[in-house]
């Protein structure tokens, strides 16, 4: 039996990179899945993606940092499918600077995305899958948010955040059935990555300059993310809530 057979699952940031590749596994697995994206044209190539094999699926247009538009889309996902089981909280962006180059307005913005979306996309799912009786939560931090590195100051500040917020719902809601865990991504080959690369001046010839720093020899790819997101998502963890897990590539072991 497919691993996720049944449930319907949220995926924010599903329109491209790990949300893609987890929204598209996770349909392969039995899902049926909406897709919440503020990219319209993104999130619709999912949706066709999956139906050219076999898998349900919806796209809902949501900018998570708006408390309507969040609501908007459990409502969206209770009308089509009757239920939430599974939430993917995914959306997020990573901005190049310090604490001296960043405006408050994009500090502003990187919070609203990165760590109220975060906060309103539980806020809205979590009394759905109370009256399924279980769910599950993944958030994307990030390996950033646990290590500091350079000009990287709001995007770190928040996905610290997001770490201690999905701590702080795993305690409250673990006598409830429903588990909150999250993953922290290293180098993963998505266009947030290649925008970074490109807004910092990284070096793009001779190979990824990231590579070293993992302990693998490689960045990883979005599919390798989104097979950790759907186990933590499925019923085989069942003991598992409040966990911060890299997928990185040794990138932690090396640095810690």
């Amino acid at each position: 039996m497919s691993i996720l057979a049944g449930k319907v699952a949220i995926v924010t940031g599903g329109s491209s990179g790990i949300g893609r590749a987890s929204a598209t596994l996770f349909a392969k697995n039995g899902a049926s899945v909406v897709i919440a994206d503020i990219n319209q044209d993104g999130g619709l190539t999912t949706v066709k993606e999956i139906a050219r094999m076999g898998g349900k699926a919806i796209f809902v247009k949501t900018d998570v940092s708006k408390a309507d538009q969040a609501k908007n889309c459990v409502d969206a996902a209770l009308s089509k499918y009757g239920k939430l089981d599974c939430l993917f909280s995914n959306a997020g962006f990573n901005p190049v600077g310090t604490v001296v180059d960043t405006s408050e307005e994009l500090w502003d913005r990187v919070m609203q995305v990165n760590l109220k979306g975060a906060f309103l996309m539980c806020k809205h799912s979590i009394p759905a899958m109370k009256e399924t009786g279980r769910g599950s939560i993944v958030c994307t931090a990030s390996v950033d948010g646990i290590l500091a590195i350079p000009n990287e100051a709001a995007y770190i500040a928040s996905k610290g955040g997001l770490i201690a917020l999905v701590k702080a719902m795993a305690v409250d809601h673990a006598r409830e059935n429903i588990r909150v865990n999250c993953i922290l991504p290293g180098a993963i080959r998505t266009p947030l990555y290649e925008s970074f690369a490109r807004e910092s001046g990284m070096p793009r010839t001779g190979g990824d300059p990231q590579a070293d720093q993992h302990a693998m020899g490689r960045i990883g790819e979005p599919e390798e993310v989104a097979q950790v997101a759907m186990f933590l998502l499925s019923d085989a963890p069942t003991f598992m809530t409040g966990a911060v897990v890299p997928v990185d590539g040794g990138y932690s072991a090396v640095k810690i």
